[in-house]
């Protein structure tokens, strides 16, 4: 229930600069893929060498390239790990082939022979070089890379026993996808088991690619059910002896998001209860497997694993302690003083520092410099529709001081070098194209002038559009929105007005960058069709606006929201210009869920509504998510009750499209059906469209797209029709 379509669309274009680029280890040059090649751009010049071309990739005997997915260097730099062939599990292609290339030999080597073409997940180098380490069909495997000699480490994995990745639950909730980790001195791997056999599965049902139907069963914990049971193994490379730390608990009662070595001997573990609302990290030595608890926090709601604003669709994102000092202490971000600050932790527990302070939220990590004594982070003090590059003193005694450039107002993203003399920047506000740029730090200088941002601004400008605006509904709440008027707009007339929703604590849409305010699914332009298109965030989504807003919707999804969202409306229809008979409200995912509850709820200010793969009932919905914001159902029922749309569908008035893809794995089909008994229980009309095995993003299939931009674009047209009155 967490990214839709929309959202993805706008986070796309500052999505590619971290996925485009990657430093080398000096800091002095980035690589990137272009056309299946990898090139080198040395800094500050941006001379560019290809290092491993398409003749590289072309195996022996072959006439064709292999296609260049993703790559890995060696520690020496010597060989590189080339990812190809790839196939999607879940939401990204974690799974392919992995070729070897020697940079030295020119010699390109398949590792993992023996096992399935597009079997593979995760290879990497160990540490010192000689061998690759790899899951495939759920289990653990070393291969070495001189006799291509492979060592089974696990033996009984199975899609419900899961070595070295996760199950459904973990990857789409905590982010959690490459599940092993090399030791520093190459001896050992640390390795996640998920044990899904306690889990039920859900059965998807394919009944398009047979004349049979065919069942597809997924390990899905609904909420209300207990967590998969996870423990983590250590595993000799060498002896192929296997031990587990001891982590303390219930394993079918808390989570394991997080782990790292701290040392060859030393392994950092991250403990969430099963409500999410305590975190605790743990040492753990690897040969005793004991535990020693050095850091605890609570929260009142909940404890984000992952930063809301953070690319865990990232294909490399991985969850990591910042070690800092020699490895003595970690850099941690929590938000109990109300805001989401930085600090440093001694390695022992015994020493906490706050690094950030003031009323802010840091939303970002992007580098650490222990020698200059500073760190860089991204945060928006003045405005949480926008970002910014500052750092401050990492000793905690310094104020936060501004690195972009003030005149620059909008949204800023960086990838900083590992050296911290180089950032690729890249810069767009709603009427400013997305332009990049590489800058020197910390004076934050265009290295070309010629291709810098401020030299080229002008011509990445267009006419603005976009109008940002606050709105204070009666309760006193204040909440951010943005619209775009029709074209040739006449306030002396009414026009329809179309809001775009989310409103759950996975996504914001009042984002001042390029792109934002365009319906992707409309075939056609709102504003020529005399459309007001209007998004409203209101509390619970994750703006940086602090912990008390983001974390007021705790036990309130479905309630809270969708009030802010209602009482936001009524005033906009207080505007003379806005027609209260043309209120139309979509949404994907959460956001087809607001859409739903915003019908039932406020039939009398929302006339028109289409909900694409919404939860109907909370209570279909994954235990991780759910909990995580809404408690235990064993506990407060009656919260997920008032939350799902379901329990107010026979106040249906209006006009309303759903619409659902049947292989739906995150939010499952049953909740169309639900919903659909419940309507027709009430004699509730209403336009319904499944679209057969389509995923929840209805995006797989020839022409699927254009059918449901048409079928969308069609309903609002004929039910909210455009234009001045």
């Amino acid at each position: 229930m967490k990214k839709y379509l929309c959202l993805i669309l706008i986070l796309l274009p500052f999505c590619i600069l971290a996925q485009g680029l990657r430093w080398a280890a000096d800091g002095n040059s980035y690589y990137k893929i272009e056309s299946s090649e990898l090139a080198q751009y040395t800094l500050p010049e941006n001379k560019k060498t290809v290092v491993l071309s398409k003749a590289d990739l072309t195996p022996a005997g072959q006439d064709r390239n292999l296609t260049l997915r993703n790559y890995a260097f060696s520690a020496d730099g010597e060989q590189l790990l080339v990812y190809t062939n790839t196939k999607k599990v879940w939401r990204l292609d974690t799974q392919g082939d992995y070729w070897i290339f020697n940079l030295k030999t020119k010699l390109l080597s398949k590792i993992g022979q023996s096992h399935k073409a597009s079997s593979l997940r995760f290879a990497k180098f160990s540490p010192d070089g000689q061998m690759v380490a790899y899951v495939s069909e759920y289990d653990l495997y070393v291969e070495d890379i001189t006799e291509h000699k492979i060592t089974r480490l696990t033996s009984n994995g199975s899609r419900r026993m899961i070595y070295g990745t996760f199950d459904w639950a973990y990857e789409e909730e905590f982010a959690c996808r490459d599940g092993f980790q090399w030791s520093p001195d190459s001896k050992q791997i640390s390795f996640w088991q998920i044990d899904a056999t306690k889990i039920r599965d859900f059965y998807m049902i394919n009944t398009t690619d047979s004349i049979y139907s065919k069942i597809v069963p997924v390990e899905y914990p609904k909420v209300g059910q207990s967590p998969s049971p996870a423990r983590i193994g250590v595993a000799n490379v060498i002896s192929g002896n296997i031990s587990w730390l001891k982590i303390p608990g219930d394993a079918q009662q808390h989570y394991l998001p997080r782990m790292e070595w701290a040392s060859p001997s030393e392994i950092f573990v991250q403990q969430l209860n099963r409500k999410q609302n305590e975190s605790k990290i743990f040492s753990c030595n690897t040969t005793s497997g004991e535990p020693k608890l050095i850091f605890t926090e609570k929260d009142e709601s909940w404890i984000d694993v992952n930063s809301p604003w953070e690319n865990t669709y990232s294909l490399t994102f991985r969850h990591k302690f910042e070690w800092i000092n020699g490895g003595k202490e970690f850099i941690w971000a929590s938000e109990k003083d109300g805001w989401r600050h930085l600090y440093r932790i001694s390695k022992d527990g015994a020493k906490e520092t706050l690094i950030t302070a003031g009323e802010f939220d840091v939303m970002e990590t992007l580098h650490i410099d222990v020698k200059s004594n500073e760190i860089y982070f991204i945060a928006t003090p003045t405005n949480a529709a926008q970002k910014y590059l500052y750092k401050t003193k990492l000793d905690g005694k310094g104020k936060a001081i501004l690195v972009s450039p003030a005149s620059l107002q909008g949204t800023h993203d960086y990838s900083i070098s590992p050296n911290g003399k180089y950032a690729s920047h890249a810069f767009s506000n709603s009427f400013t194209k997305k332009s990049t740029e590489f800058i020197s730090l910390p004076q934050h200088k265009a290295l070309d002038e010629s291709e810098s941002i401020l030299g080229r601004l002008k011509s990445s400008e267009n006419k603005k559009t976009i109008e940002f605006f606050k709105i204070k509904t009666e309760e006193g709440v204040e909440l951010d929105g943005l619209m775009v008027k029709p074209k040739n707009f006449d306030p002396q007339k009414k026009y329809p007005v179309v809001f775009m929703v989310y409103t759950e604590p996975a996504g914001a849409n009042v984002v001042d960058t390029y792109g934002t305010g365009i319906n992707h699914l409309f075939n056609g332009d709102m504003a020529e069709e005399g459309y007001i298109y209007m998004t409203i965030d209101n509390r619970g989504t994750p703006a940086p606006k602090g912990r008390g807003w983001r974390k007021s919707i705790y036990r309130k999804i479905g309630t809270l929201n969708i009030r802010d969202q209602a009482m936001a409306a009524k005033e906009v229809l207080k505007w003379p210009f806005v027609d209260a008979d043309r209120i139309a409200v979509w949404g994907w995912s959460g956001g087809g869920s607001a859409t739903l509850n915003l019908m039932f709820q406020y039939p009398e200010i929302y006339k028109t509504g289409i909900a694409i793969a919404a939860v109907a009932n909370q209570l279909t919905y994954d235990n991780i998510y759910q909990e995580r914001y809404m408690g235990l159902p064993q506990e407060n029922m009656e919260d997920f009750i008032k939350g799902s749309p379901i329990t107010y569908a026979k106040n249906l008035k209006g006009n309303l499209l759903y619409i659902h893809g049947t292989g739906d794995d995150n939010v499952h089909y049953a909740n169309a059906e639900m919903l659909v008994n419940e309507l027709v229980k009430y004699n509730k009309q209403f336009q319904f469209m499944a679209y057969p095995n389509r995923t929840h993003s209805i995006s797989e299939g020839e022409g699927t797209f254009e059918h449901l931009s048409t079928l969308y674009s069609n309903f609002l047209r004929k039910n909210c029709p455009g234009g001045g009155r």
